[in-house]
């Protein structure tokens, strides 16, 4: 059994970070096909699958507690009294049930916040989902909180209710979970609290000097080298840079994975390359027609991990970030691929030189109080909309399963992933391949960005004009073997 289970000072952020209407929770639709299931559908024999695969797991048991007069991140601990009718609920699909009713559907969920009370997660069965192909389909709408989970360890739960075959064991079933943290008495609380803040933290602030001044002088001298990743605050304003709300608006849309990588190897670049500049393509021609397209190219946040990287062992989150400039000023859209590729071999090996435990090690100095009130103090008085635009917006792109997956014997159509929005950067795009297709879910407050779908379906007409123009020209952005075999 493990000891106490406090949350690092990253996970404990995105508690801080939350507030009514900047809620810190990933979601995902997940569309599951009932036909190949061993027995005819029902709520209840999901629900009860859905019991039998995370009981165990302490991402979907555990709870919060907090440290007595918030002098440190809170602690996991068993939520005795767990209850799977807490967390996974059943819905039906108003008339028609189709698209547009199931992304106005999860976008009302998406705007819900979760209850602290409880384990940090939710599910939604939304039954009767048409989705254009086939009818009767199920949509397993899914809610986790980003103290739980990032990226990649959102990824890795998902095998926790996934199997290969429709009648095989979830992958994660039998594995070890390392069980739960101890309960903590309140004086054992204080008392770690006091010592923490009285030793730890001074220790550590002095020890991340000096790694810190090294990588300013690094980035400057990479900046006047022409060699750094796009700098923040450098970002022009958009009508979804600004102060949010609570409402989310919420588009789903597939791309071809062979399409893509048919691009990647003919020009020598990513998979994320060719994603971004798909998104940068598909923001340029979403701007221009509604007359809101800025001279400068958009700026974006993407989301890295650094799980192989990192040196500490506990906390959900291991993510960095890079900025990078996604050619919403380029109207060539193999221009576009060119500048991406280039820029981001800068940022990447930029971001290389810098500690990939260095946002998790700054983020030890969040203090709960402290932190909340000034989330609460920024979004009050609509500071995102009077400073220069840190970022646009946040784009993350999660590799995800080549092979079919089976959830409760129903095999996963589609796997659309969504992430937080934030005051300041209202527009977030998350993308994942799943069975030879890559899912791109938008999300966006409903306020800043009201057509969104309006953005996501412009994705795989970008693609295609992006495949166009690398067959019509016959010429390849990037001659480098390595980087054209890497995904």
């Amino acid at each position: 059994m493990r000891a106490m289970d406090r949350l690092s000072g990253l996970d404990a952020s995105f508690l801080y970070l939350e507030t009514p209407a900047q809620l810190m929770h990933v979601c995902a639709v997940m569309v599951l096909d009932p036909s190949t299931m061993s027995e005819p559908y029902s709520f209840a024999r999901l629900r009860d699958d859905i019991d039998d695969a995370v009981r165990d797991v302490p991402e979907f048991t555990r709870k919060l507690r907090r440290v007595p007069l918030g002098l440190d991140h809170p602690v996991w601990v068993r939520d005795k009294g767990f209850d799977i009718e807490h967390h996974v609920h059943r819905l039906a699909l108003p008339t028609p049930g189709g698209y547009a009713e199931l992304a106005e559907l999860t976008a009302h969920l998406a705007g819900q916040p979760l209850d602290r009370s409880r384990p940090l997660w939710e599910m939604w069965a939304i039954e009767g989902y048409d989705d254009g192909e086939r009818d009767g389909l199920v949509a397993l709408f899914t809610k986790m909180h980003h103290a739980t989970v990032d990226g990649v360890s959102g990824a890795n739960l998902v095998s926790h209710l996934c199997s290969l075959e429709p009648g095989a064991p979830p992958m994660g079933a039998g594995q070890d979970h390392g069980g739960f943290g101890r309960e903590p008495s309140r004086p054992e609380l204080l008392g770690r609290a006091v010592v923490s803040t009285a030793t730890r933290r001074p220790l550590t602030g002095v020890k991340l000097l000096a790694p810190t001044g090294k990588g300013i002088t690094r980035t400057i001298d990479r900046a006047r080298r022409g060699t750094a990743m796009a700098a923040p605050l450098t970002a022009p304003r958009t009508s979804f840079n600004g102060t949010i709300t609570g409402h989310r608006a919420i588009a789903l849309a597939d791309l071809s994975l062979e399409e893509v990588r048919r691009v990647k190897n003919a020009t020598g670049t990513t998979v994320n390359d060719v994603v971004l500049t798909v998104a940068g393509g598909a923001l340029r021609s979403y701007l221009e027609d509604r007359d809101e397209l800025p001279d400068s190219s958009l700026l974006a946040t993407v989301p890295v991990s650094v799980r192989e990287e990192s040196r500490r062992s506990g906390g959900a989150n291991k993510v960095s970030a890079l900025f990078t400039r996604l050619g919403t000023d380029l109207e060539d859209p193999l221009e576009r691929l060119e500048e991406m590729s280039r820029s981001n071999r800068n940022a990447k090996d930029h971001h290389q030189a810098i500690s990939a435990d260095s946002l998790q090690d700054w983020a030890e100095f969040a203090a709960p109080r402290t932190f909340g009130l000034a989330v609460r103090a920024y979004a009050g008085l609509r500071l995102a909309e009077k400073h220069p635009v840190v970022h646009n917006l946040v784009i993350s792109n999660v590799p995800g399963p080549p092979v079919p997956l089976y959830v409760s014997g129903a095999q996963i159509r589609a796997l659309y992933p969504l992430g937080p929005v934030f005051h300041g950067a209202g527009l977030n795009i998350t993308v994942m391949s799943n069975n030879g297709r890559v899912h791109v879910g938008v999300i966006a407050c409903r306020e800043s960005l009201p057509d969104v779908d309006g953005l996501a379906q412009r994705f795989p007409a970008e693609l295609s004009a992006l495949a166009a123009a690398v067959t019509g020209r016959s010429l390849a952005v990037v001659a480098d073997p390595e980087r054209a075999d890497a995904d």
